[in-house]
């Protein structure tokens, strides 16, 4: 069970963002940096790299359009595109609010477990709903 399509099919909660026919942005719910969504196709096709050149267009100007929101509501140095599909076997480009060059491989992910050091979201705090739901307000 794919947890994207669950949200797509409003089966799982998620803070929106965008919602039109192609694609649906909402919010991380681990985020780096206040602000940070993720641009998903309603299609479910794993790869980004598999996705229709129309939907990989279309995706990226939902970033633009929505990254220059964030950029006025939240004031990042940069806006950073991530596409790394790790986590949910589902297209997605993250698009995080960067305030330091090491954002997008932030050090909050590195935990130190018995003396070795791991890339992990543990140290990433998890926004209530109501948090993210504020966020995609602002962002809309």
């Amino acid at each position: 069970m794919c947890i994207f399509c669950s949200i797509i099919r409003g089966d799982s909660p998620a803070s929106f963002v965008h919602q039109d026919e192609i694609c649906v942005a909402f919010m991380n719910i681990r985020p780096i940096h206040t602000g940070e969504f993720i641009i998903i196709p309603r299609d479910h096709i794993d790869h980004f790299t598999d996705l229709p050149d129309a939907t990989a267009a279309h995706i990226m100007l939902v970033a633009q359009r929505v990254g220059r929101r964030l950029q006025k509501e939240f004031k990042p140095l940069r806006i950073g595109y991530v596409v790394h599909g790790f986590g949910v076997a589902h297209a997605q480009l993250n698009v995080v609010p960067l305030h330091h060059p090491s954002d997008i491989i932030s050090a909050r992910h590195i935990t130190n477990d018995a003396n070795e050091l791991k890339i992990s979201e543990a140290n990433l705090a998890a926004p209530s709903r109501a948090e993210l739901d504020a966020v995609a307000a602002r962002l809309r």
